[in-house]
């Protein structure tokens, strides 16, 4: 008679899975990822946002349809930035990740300076609920792929645990293949840790688009109304230029804002970011990665006339520059020497 296994006296433990990744990074440094900063996903109103929005930038465009939550806020991005610091950081220390994702409220909260509270958890569900219910459509690649379909910021989040009071203790998300697959490319930035220390959402998107696009470089200049649309405000010009000063004001009353100075020119057309020099590039960060045997030749169709060496050089330092470390090294250095090439033309 062949025996029965003896019954072990615990219950197995159901929590334990294998497909996801634990957040205990307790020191990552907070990253965002580029897209996110380069166009106007998250909507900057204190209010609940349930309008549709379509932004277009060249040949790019990423259209954000609202749950009945309203569009994911800036503030709701903390979640976000959370979940690629710890994943970067990760990577960084040879581990493999999951796009799902298991930690702590409290640890996430404390991280993103937000208050550790009732208050404080009921803000981080509503925050959830609108990062799974807002819907994306876009043409913007990330880490090489295009989504045309579309897509939640999350897939969704569960609630794990839950204190006798009924405040969250452990909380499961599941990012979308699109921000999955820019944190597997590596295609984010280091945020200064002031950034959760800015009241108003207005602020935390204009230092998202200076720390994108002026990055380590000594200053950089847009256009009052081309800025209010890659804020993705619905102000009208005159209310956004008055609220846009407001924070100029403060800024050269107590300089708050992270890494950058915001001034604007006297008709109240241009806005100017400048460097405080505290976002420095070292040379030794400049992308070493290996290219492959062709790379040069195929430089040499995309960009005639140019020495393919120089701009291998050229493409090193602006990935240092922009903390870009390519997942397909040679596809992206082709990609540069297009645009150089676009830019400038033939050499002299």
């Amino acid at each position: 008679m062949t025996e029965l296994p003896a019954r072990q006296p615990l219950l197995p433990d159901r929590m334990q899975q294998g497909d996801f990744f634990l957040c205990d990074i307790f020191d990552a440094a907070p990253k965002a990822d580029m897209a996110g900063m380069e166009h106007p996903i998250f909507s900057i109103s204190t209010k609940p946002d349930r309008n549709l929005r379509r932004y277009e930038n060249g040949s790019n465009f990423v259209e954000i349809t609202p749950s009945v939550k309203g569009i994911a806020t800036v503030h709701d991005r903390d979640v976000l930035i959370y979940c690629i610091s710890q994943l970067i950081a990760a990577l960084n220390a040879g581990r493999d990740v999951s796009p799902t994702l298991r930690f702590s409220a409290h640890d996430m909260l404390k991280a993103t300076n937000r208050m550790v509270g009732g208050d404080g958890y009921n803000r981080l569900r509503a925050a959830l609920q609108r990062l799974a219910g807002t819907r994306i459509e876009t043409n913007i690649v990330t880490g090489g792929t295009e989504e045309l379909d579309g897509f939640g910021l999350i897939d969704d989040y569960r609630i794990v645990r839950e204190s006798r009071e009924g405040r969250m203790q452990e909380l499961e998300v599941t990012l979308s293949r699109w921000v999955f697959s820019a944190i597997q490319a590596r295609e984010v930035l280091t945020l200064s840790r002031d950034y959760f220390r800015l009241r108003k959402p207005l602020e935390r998107r204009l230092y998202e688009i200076a720390r994108k696009h002026c990055g380590a470089k000594r200053e950089w200049k847009i256009g009052l109304v081309k800025l209010k649309a890659k804020c993705g405000s619905s102000s009208t010009d005159r209310e956004f230029r008055r609220l846009l000063g407001k924070i100029i004001d403060e800024d050269q009353a107590h300089g708050h804002m992270p890494d950058y100075a915001i001034r604007m020119d006297e008709e109240g057309k241009n806005v100017l970011f400048i460097s405080r020099g505290s976002v420095p590039v070292p040379v030794e960060d400049m992308f070493e990665g290996p290219l492959p045997s062709h790379a040069h030749e195929d430089a040499r169709s995309a960009a005639p006339g140019w020495d393919p060496r120089y701009l291998e050089q050229e493409w090193r330092r602006w990935c240092g520059i922009e903390e870009i470390e390519p997942k397909h090294p040679g596809r992206h250095y082709i990609k540069f020497c297009e645009s150089w090439f676009t830019k400038r033309g033939r050499p002299g």
